[in-house]
């Protein structure tokens, strides 16, 4: 089975009759398909700012044409929620949003942009709400777009927006996929085999936010060896206080065959885990490989090194520039502590699955980012209803 991230055949169902900009020239990035349509999405996340550029295909209703023509990202750490946090959070924002505007000519009004529920709950948790507030009022100021349109997305909403974005028809009903943000994770199924109903789950643990809480732990002793111990300790707290009640309350186990991890942490342990498997845009795993990986990624962490990783690939047909790239933006994106941080939290979902009975079959998107951007434009284009 294969995650690949296609956009539903229903989406962009009347994309190409309601007057959307076509670009056959379009500038510093070479289009896929002919006569096709480019939108942007920039997310404020947890951990920073976000932009995914798609080029949505003529045939997209029937074919699934749908190219990832940029994605980009900037650490900001905006839950941490300082003055220079907000600056770099806005200033990235701003900076993203002209990037998409000016270099690749999109037009504002195919450029969208959110909040993600991680920043809302954060923020809803630290009684930070008005930070949010003034993120938004500052970006429409700077953008001098006072009326533009920056939704603060919903749990419920993103996690289904993901779902109907990442998964394929073919494994809609039997796929229980969970997102991995930096300040929550979310995600979710549908029981009844349709789109309309949506079981949510949801847990107030993101890899910034166990990061930061295991960091917090550590007290003045900043040594990675005390980080490693405390993380265990906020593991665990993670664990029995949140991921055990919300996996039995979804009522996933005896519906769903595919647990499917989406985020950036389900990237990162996908690349380096497995770089052979570079060009694949979904890699499955097993609860021993991540479980493997949470210990060596603290004691052995110079061997998932782009050198090392690279020089151990056997195959002769793999373009190892483009792998070396890849593990080299995994460690731009994340430093040590935050993969031990992710990989642990994803282990403790993903133990929850984990029977002698039952087998489920795991899976790591790699390209979940650009999820919600599919399936938000479709929304907003056809101005479907949550």
């Amino acid at each position: 089975m294969k995650y690949i991230g296609l956009i539903q055949r229903f989406l962009f169902a009347s994309l190409l009759i309601t007057g959307c900009h076509f670009l056959s020239a379009q500038t510093q990035v070479k289009l896929k398909y002919s006569n096709s349509a480019v939108y942007a999405g920039i997310e404020v996340g947890a951990k920073g700012v976000k932009m995914s550029i798609i080029e949505i295909g003529k045939d997209a209703k029937t074919n699934g044409d749908f190219a990832i023509l940029k994605d980009t990202a900037f650490n900001t750490d905006f839950i941490s929620f300082q003055p220079a946090n907000f600056q770099a959070t806005l200033n990235s924002f701003f900076g993203l949003y002209n990037l998409a505007i000016r270099d690749y000519k999109i037009a504002p009004k195919r450029v969208f942009t959110v909040v993600s529920s991680g920043v809302k709950l954060q923020a809803e948790k630290e009684n930070k709400k008005e930070w949010v507030t003034n993120l938004v009022d500052s970006f429409r100021l700077r953008t001098k777009e006072p009326k533009r349109q920056i939704e603060i997305v919903d749990v419920a909403d993103e996690a289904r927006l993901s779902h109907l974005g990442i998964v394929p028809d073919n494994d809609r009903y039997n796929t229980f996929l969970i997102d991995i943000g930096s300040g929550n994770t979310k995600g979710g199924f549908f029981p009844n085999g349709n789109t309309k109903d949506f079981k949510l789950f949801q847990v107030n643990w993101g890899t910034k936010s166990m990061a930061n809480a295991t960091d917090k732990r550590c007290g003045d002793d900043k040594s990675l060896v005390t980080f490693y111990k405390q993380l265990f300790k906020t593991a665990s707290e993670a664990e029995n206080t949140g991921i055990v009640y919300a996996v039995n309350e979804s009522g996933a186990y005896p519906k769903s065959d595919n647990i499917a991890f989406s985020g950036g942490i389900a990237w990162s342990v996908a690349t380096l885990l497995h770089p052979e498997m570079n060009e694949r845009t979904t890699v499955p795993v097993t609860y021993d490989e991540v479980a493997a990986f949470c210990d060596k990624i603290y004691t052995d962490y110079g061997n998932y090194s782009d050198f090392y990783l690279v020089k151990n690939i056997k195959n002769p047909n793999m373009d190892l520039n483009e792998v070396s790239k890849e593990i080299k933006k995994v460690h731009q994106v994340f430093d040590q502590r935050s993969l031990m941080a992710g990989s642990r939290l994803l282990l403790k979902i993903m133990r929850q699955f984990e029977s002698v009975n039952e087998k489920k079959d795991f899976f790591l998107v790699k390209n979940g980012q650009v999820g919600w951007v599919s399936a938000y434009v479709d929304r907003e284009i056809n101005n479907k209803p949550n």
